[in-house]
């Protein structure tokens, strides 16, 4: 009898055990792979991924997003179709991001490539993002010059990091995977954090206080080009500048030039151009008293934080069901989802979803996953196409010129949606004509299935460029290869989020 009632308690000694042991290995495993990381690629590097991935484009570009909308809504108190032009305006640093990025490869300063850049990004960020605290009364161009040069921060700190880990991949290529793992994981959780406090900081310290903290990451950043471990260059020829600029520049124009790489960067950016952004319209709406559902600053972080759930379900969606269409195919199908999605907004105005018994927050949050998760999936084909577009020897000098043209898209709609928000008089407190600017919006949407001749329509891991291209770019002198380096790890954030903006 002893023996049988000893029985089950060691079972559940055991069992307890066991779960012990999961626990730890779930706490513990993060761990190893961090430390490991450090061990590898020293620790100052693995600082840098997170504090500029994590804390300054993911943490960062959330109290931004929302602490900018509110500080152009209750603060500087303009029109809807303003603020849109004004965010398109921030967004212009990373239109020029081959400008960062050749110079951090090709432009050492005293005599390191890397750290004088995170120092010069975190110094432009900190003094911005406090001039622009320090004066609640600050005259609207003042306020989008610092807004812009806080932008042009988190750029250059993007294109240097960028750098970094495309030389890292290059140093120890059996552990590339985890440098990009760490760096989408620290994007990712900095976005949910970020969103998930945003209108509760809002709500407690006020737009512009929001928009103070934003020196706190651009400190870190100041902090990485201050510790970072990069070997010094003493005696650097700036003769050869002239040079790599010169050869870079014809060869991307001999790419371009080239009719299976014009089609393809005509379409991303028409498509792009084409689907009119609106959100400063919404946003107004949203937080309206009287014609809105009124919601609260803590409510709109939150929603943005479901959003960002919902890019994430689609990045993996693309990942492991998708990858594998043909480019056309998929951008007819996603480009198609991405108008009809954009009908549960006109739902929303219309106050159709109150007429079936769904509140106003379920549908909108239903409406941020869905609709965040469908324009990830609209944007993955163009970042793998915009990949399969360049040749060999200037692969990441061209990627983010095809970037820049991606975003010089986004920057067309919002200034397309902010001139439609103006021609439909809506404004602060008229929302009477939103419907027609979400109407019009949604078939501008499906507008760019007209050009989907310009994409390729065979098989997507097939090679994609002429072999006179190929054969003349493998030709190059290994002088390009320090100039793609800031480029080969760029995955378009500017990330999503960004595209940026």
């Amino acid at each position: 009898m002893v023996e049988e009632e000893e029985l089950p308690i060691c079972s559940d000694i055991m069992q307890k055990n066991e779960a012990k042991k999961e626990i730890c290995g779930c706490v513990y495993v993060p761990i190893r792979w961090f430390r490991m990381l450090a061990r590898e690629m020293h620790w100052s590097f693995v600082f840098g991924v997170v504090v500029t991935y994590g804390i300054s484009q993911g943490l960062g570009g959330a109290l931004n997003k929302v602490g900018t909308q509110y500080y152009m809504k209750d603060v500087q108190k303009v029109q809807p179709s303003e603020a849109q032009v004004y965010s398109g305006i921030t967004t212009i640093p990373w239109i020029v991001k081959p400008i960062w990025g050749i110079l951090t490869d090709v432009v050492p300063i005293l005599g390191y490539h890397r750290r004088p850049y995170f120092i010069l990004a975190g110094a432009i960020g900190v003094i911005s993002m406090l001039f622009l605290s320090l004066d609640k009364d600050l005259h609207i161009f003042f306020a989008l010059l610092a807004l812009t040069a806080g932008s042009a921060s988190v750029a250059i700190a993007d294109v240097t990091i960028d750098a970094c880990v495309a030389q890292k991949s290059g140093t120890h290529p059996l552990i590339a995977s985890d440098m990009q793992s760490l760096c989408a994981l620290s994007s990712s959780i900095g976005a949910l954090v970020g969103y998930s406090f945003s209108g509760i900081l809002v709500h407690l310290i006020g737009p512009v206080g929001v928009l103070g903290l934003l020196a706190i990451p651009s400190g870190l950043v100041l902090i990485v080009g201050a510790v970072l471990n990069e070997s010094h260059i003493p005696d650097f020829s700036y003769s050869q500048v002239n040079e790599k600029f010169i050869s870079a520049c014809k060869s991307m124009w001999t790419t371009l030039a080239c009719p299976q790489v014009w089609r393809p960067c005509l379409y991303m950016y028409l498509s792009l151009a084409l689907s009119i952004n609106i959100y400063q319209g919404m946003f107004y709406w949203l937080t309206d008293a009287t014609d809105g559902p009124s919601f609260s600053k803590a409510t709109i972080g939150y929603i943005y934080s479901i959003g960002a759930v919902g890019a994430l379900l689609g990045a993996i969606l693309y990942q492991y069901g998708l990858k594998d269409y043909p480019f056309r195919k998929l951008c007819f199908w996603t480009q198609l989802l991405f108008g009809v999605s954009g009908m549960l907004d006109l739902f929303l105005v219309l106050r159709l979803n109150l007429k079936f018994g769904i509140p106003d927050y379920v549908f909108v949050v239903i409406d941020a996953c869905v609709s965040d998760m469908i324009g990830r999936l609209k944007w993955m084909p163009i970042l793998v196409l915009s990949s399969k577009l360049c040749p060999p020897g200037i692969e990441g000098t061209l990627f983010a010129l095809l970037m820049s043209i991606d975003n010089a898209g986004v920057l067309s709609g919002s200034w397309g949606g902010g001139l439609l928000l103006h021609v439909l008089n809506v404004t602060r407190t008229k929302f009477d004509k939103l419907w027609l600017v979400i109407l019009i919006r949604n078939l501008l949407r499906v507008s760019p299935l007209c050009l989907l001749f310009l994409i390729p329509g065979g098989d997507p891991n097939a090679t994609l460029l002429p072999t006179d291209i190929l054969d003349t770019e493998e030709g190059e002198s290994p002088e390009t290869e320090s100039i793609e380096l800031a480029f080969l790890a760029d995955n378009g954030d500017g990330k999503s989020a960004t595209l940026h903006g």
